[in-house]
């Protein structure tokens, strides 16, 4: 899973359905890939010791909530402290095939050629039904051992302190209590843990049953076995749509008693009245302590006898198989570690000339000359056959190739936004027939494409992308809702306004000068947004929830000092009536939404490097 998805969490981005889709099932395939790993080792460990089973197993678990990308973000902080770039290897891009075989990780080039830039509301009512679902079976999960803790914690409550006089050193001078409940002997809480024995134990089991018993609760204890439950617990809890955590929690239960019986028989117990004592308890008390509370019962009982008796236990680790394990522990920390050091992700650390989803189409031929009018003005017009521009700096070819607004560039030289350039391009006639086949939206696309390699190859212009926390708007209902009026399905506003060609319709939206009015047909809120962005000089996010076109009307008077109402250290006094209202008091009064700042994760881009194109 990239860590671009985890460090956009972080700073509360906004994400896409399908983004987070990604995100969920890039884990849940890593996590399945560790628990594989996890059954291989535990086969090869099957003749040593349950102990060292039952951590493989823990690992495991822990990994659940644990994402890689955690791992690959410090991989890439350390990188951002490292002065020259280091190479990014074969072995990277494999790794990340590997590993995020779901990804929605997209280029910088593609992410930032769409306006707007930063995603809006997104509503998916499947996914709503999801979450809702997953909500229910954490929830069943999380009563069911809430109401089982509440009845053990009672019946602690219950019970009286108990003398042992045994040959048995308890460990930390654990409390021992007695139970009038029927439970099985069992070790109960983390912190201060308990030993909870039924109060009529000692009368149905012999003394070296009962000091068999009673070491194998003391392990559990030793080995903090009611942590580790409660842990996977927790995994359990939150990823109970998985198989894979049930089948590690009858792994971990079968190892934890196997490891307690091993260190029963060890420490010079009976094997014949150790397997007594355990039939004993498991014929009079029937009831189970909580699966974070260690009982004597667990995993299959005759096969766990039959093991008992025989003896038939495991031995230590060798020397070759403890470097095994430590070498495998270490590659699952340090490899994610490396692959965000080695440079994984592309789009924040490559130029966009080495996008990997360039355009289809460049020009053939193109005409870059300084423009030396000295009148200021601009113009940039995509015409069939090619493009034609007049007086626009790099600047603003960059803002038009990446769906960029002017505060969304960073790093640029200083002739970057002083310098003007004509330029003529031309595209082949074949390429003219194969643009024309395209919808509006892909040979936009295309475009922009087009234009970005035109930059690359005439202004040698080498960019990234990055995230930076600035201050933007949310765009929100008023208190009154919404004065926008609906366009009518299939309008063709006949005596709407008309634009440059003289067409009109659906989807047009005029401005009379700085400050409007603005007039609108058609207009989804995305477009009013982009509109609101390049007005107030500030990311604008679309928070209203408005999925539908509409028609409207806006008009303000500009007024630089003054910014929505209630901000700190801003003159917010209402403009004098001869001169209107402010854009933030105009867009509540007559369009019934409202403009509210705070501060928020903000796409930019970074110029790496620019050079004055050569005159042809």
């Amino acid at each position: 899973m990239s860590p671009a998805f985890w460090n956009d969490a972080w700073t509360n981005r906004t994400w896409t359905n399908e983004a987070w889709t990604a995100a969920l099932i890039n884990h849940l395939w890593q996590s399945t890939l560790v628990v594989l790993i996890a059954w291989l080792l535990a086969l090869a460990l099957r003749s040593n010791r349950a102990g060292t089973r039952y951590w493989v197993w823990m690992i495991a678990s822990v990994k659940f909530l644990i994402p890689f990308s955690l791992l690959i973000a410090a991989g890439e902080s350390l990188r951002t402290a490292v002065a020259t770039p280091i190479q990014r290897p074969a072995f990277a891009a494999v790794m990340e095939q590997i590993t995020q075989p779901f990804s929605q990780t997209t280029s910088a080039a593609d992410h930032l050629g769409k306006a707007p830039l930063v995603p809006g509301h997104y509503s998916n009512p499947l996914s709503i039904i999801l979450v809702a679902v997953w909500s229910c079976g954490f929830l069943a999960i999380v009563f069911s051992w809430v109401r089982g803790w509440w009845k053990i914690r009672a019946a602690v409550r219950a019970s009286l302190p108990m003398q042992i006089t045994m040959r048995i050193t308890m460990s930390n001078n654990v409390p021992v209590l007695s139970s009038p409940r029927l439970l099985e002997p069992g070790v109960f809480g983390i912190v201060c843990p308990v030993l909870l024995l039924p109060e009529s134990i000692s009368d149905r089991l012999s003394a070296p049953q009962l000091s068999a018993i009673i070491a194998h609760e003391l392990c559990h204890i030793r080995r903090r076995d009611n942590l580790t439950a409660a842990i996977h617990m927790l995994v359990v809890a939150t990823f109970w749509f998985h198989p894979a955590v049930w089948w590690i929690r009858a792994r971990l239960l079968e190892e934890r008693e196997r490891a307690c019986d091993e260190a029963v028989l060890q420490s010079g117990n009976e094997a014949e009245v150790y397997a007594e004592g355990i039939l004993s308890v498991c014929r009079f008390y029937v009831e189970s302590p909580l699966e974070c509370a260690s009982g004597i019962s667990g995993s299959d009982l005759k096969t766990r006898i039959a093991r008992i008796m025989t003896q038939a236990f495991a031995r230590r680790l060798t020397l070759s198989r403890k470097i095994l394990l430590a070498t495998i522990g270490l590659a699952v920390i340090v490899l994610p570690i490396a692959f965000g050091l080695l440079d994984a992700i592309p789009s924040r650390a490559q130029s966009q000339a080495q996008d990997t989803n360039p355009a289809a189409h460049v020009y053939e031929v193109a005409s870059i000359k300084p423009n030396k009018s000295g009148d200021n003005m601009t113009r940039m017009m995509i015409k069939p056959d090619g493009l034609s521009v007049t007086g626009a700096t790099l600047d603003m070819l960059v803002q038009d190739a990446y769906g960029v607004r002017y505060f969304q560039i960073s790093g640029s030289p200083g002739w970057f936004k002083s310098e003007r350039y004509d330029i003529e391009a031309k595209t082949d006639s074949s390429v003219v027939e194969e643009l024309r086949k395209l919808s509006d939206d892909q040979r936009e696309a295309e475009s922009r494409r087009m234009l970005q390699a035109l930059l690359a190859d005439r202004f040698q212009l080498k960019l990234h992308s990055d995230t930076k926390e600035l201050p933007v708007y949310t765009l929100v209902i008023a208190k009154n809702g919404p004065k926008l009026q609906v366009a009518r399905p299939g309008d063709t506003y006949p005596n709407g306004f008309k634009g440059p060609d003289g067409g009109g319709g659906a989807g047009m939206m005029f401005m009379e000068g700085n400050g409007g009015p603005v007039k609108g047909q058609g207009i989804p809120i995305a477009s009013l947004v982009h509109l609101l962005s390049q007005q107030l000089g500030r990311t604008v996010l679309d928070k209203t929830g408005l999925t539908g076109k509409y028609d409207f009307t806006l008009q303000w008077t500009p007024d630089e000092a003054q910014g929505p109402p209630g901000l700190p250290g801003i003159d917010n006094a209402p403009p004098p009536e001869s001169l209107g209202p402010s854009i933030f008091t105009a867009i509540q009064e007559q369009l019934g939404l409202k403009l509210e700042s705070q501060k928020g994760p903000v796409e930019i881009l970074v110029i790496d490097h620019a050079e004055r194109p050569s005159e042809n």
